[in-house]
């Protein structure tokens, strides 16, 4: 899906022709973060870079697009150049910096530095946001609910739950990328290469009225790949008629009731028929929560379909990211800034993002200038990933970001992973770093 240049705020238009009017185009460094963990998460999933380079190597405005703005009374006292010259040749020509898809951060570490001229930095901010946050948000989530699943499969369902069809599509993606083993979203299997899964709805068995030739006629069309939905009527019912009609299913599905009493009973009824080999798949509202309560309760659960648990991260279902101008050129120099709003404060300078591992386990992480020296045992976050708005490496296979994803999972202390009560992660500034706040600081006073 291309995404055009008016999808921003017109705010970020009317600073950049601001910015042209009054000769403000010089190099600016933006940098992308969450001001803060959101609540019951311990770490964050970053997700969405490939989707964020590809908005920034389109990025054009259409004759219609330029139209439109010029239309709008805000630029009613914008020069012709702005409109005629300007954005016609539009490109966004900058650096990006960023942290892989599939690492664990913690705020206020950047995810992506932006360096470019003012104007076309400061155009970008809405689209950034918006494809970075709203996959590390489901990224962020998956890993939670998959962690709690313990080794069980999970499938991501939430597509019809999503706040819009490409949100499902990149939620589906986000949630595969941080431990998912398929999504019911075909296109998402068809973009991004997940494998996809299905069962039935209740529908298919209201249709023909009789449960037993529901099944059978699923059964004769999809063989060893049918999933018989439970529930439509009596769950147990259901259950005793797979036996009986001579069906052996791949799968049964449960989506209501008490989950760890049916699956118990549901197990029992199929292995006495010899169908031990016929797994139980349950979904339903579910969370990590409720996963976790199943799985540690024993119940023979094989896997779990999650909804809108996971395509709208529903318990913390806004990063709050921000992006915030750190560095700009200023009157022949490169001059640091930084906010001093209370609880919006922002760190000055480029900045590098820095994991001390000891015995191959992250311990700490160091937010420092980027031309700062990383302490030892450290490995710097923050990757090259765009000059002069070009990739400077292919895309990474999505396949392969999940599986790095999962390794550096493991490197996490097994306390800040865990769901409950969580520990926290140390995230230090480095010396060069509170010396630049002090002194911009001291500036801005005087």
């Amino acid at each position: 899906m291309t995404i055009g240049a008016l999808s921003t705020d017109l705010y970020e238009l009317t600073m950049m022709a601001g910015y042209r009017r009054a000769g403000l185009t010089g190099s600016a460094t933006f940098e992308l973060y969450a001001r803060r963990l959101p609540p019951s998460r311990s770490f964050l999933v970053a997700a969405g870079l490939e989707q964020a380079l590809d908005f920034l190597e389109t990025l054009r405005f259409s004759g219609e697009d330029i139209a439109y703005l010029r239309s709008l009374p805000h630029f009613g006292c914008v020069t012709d150049e702005f409109f005629d010259d300007y954005l016609p040749r539009f490109r966004f020509t900058g650096e990006v910096w960023a942290v892989e898809e599939g690492t664990p951060v913690f705020p206020p570490a950047p995810l992506l530095r932006v360096t470019a001229p003012l104007p076309e930095a400061q155009l970008v901010e809405t689209a950034l946001l918006a494809f970075i946050t709203f996959q590390t948000t489901v990224a962020s989530k998956a890993a939670r609910i998959t962690a709690a699943a313990a080794g069980r499969s999970v499938v991501e369902f939430g597509a019809r739950r999503a706040h819009g069809v490409e949100a499902g599509v990149l939620a589906a993606r986000a949630a595969y990328l941080a431990g998912c083993d398929g999504t019911s979203n075909v296109d998402a299997g068809r973009r991004f290469g997940i494998p996809v899964s299905g069962t039935m709805a209740h529908s298919w068995v209201l249709a023909f009225g009789d449960e037993e030739e529901a099944f059978t006629t699923y059964a004769d069309c999809f063989r060893e790949r049918a999933v018989l939905l439970l529930d439509t009527f009596d769950t147990l019912a259901a259950a005793r008629r797979i036996p009986a009609a001579g069906l052996r299913p791949a799968a049964v599905r449960l989506d209501s009731g008490d989950l760890a009493g049916l699956s118990r009973q549901v197990r029992a009824i199929l292995d006495g028929a010899g169908l031990s080999a016929t797994k139980i798949l349950a979904s339903g509202d579910l969370d990590e929560g409720k996963i976790a309560a199943l799985v540690s309760g024993g119940a023979p659960i094989d896997g779990f379909g999650v909804g809108a648990a996971l395509s709208t991260s529903f318990d913390a279902p806004s990063l709050g990211a921000v992006y915030k101008l750190v560095e700009l050129e200023r009157r022949g120099g490169v001059a640091p800034v930084m906010k001093s709003s209370p609880d919006k404060e922002t760190y000055p300078g480029r900045k590098q993002v820095w994991r001390v591992l000891e015995s191959g386990r992250a311990v700490r992480d160091v937010l420092a200038l980027a031309d700062e020296p990383g302490p030892a045992g450290a490995v710097p976050l923050l990757e090259p990933v765009m000059r002069d708005g070009r990739r400077v490496r292919p895309s990474r296979a999505l396949a392969a970001l999940r599986e790095r994803c999962r390794d550096e999972l493991t490197r996490l202390p097994d306390a800040v992973r865990r769901l409950a009560d969580p520990a926290s992660y140390t995230v230090e500034l480095s010396g060069g770093l509170r010396s630049l706040i002090a002194r911009v600081a001291r500036a801005q006073e005087s």
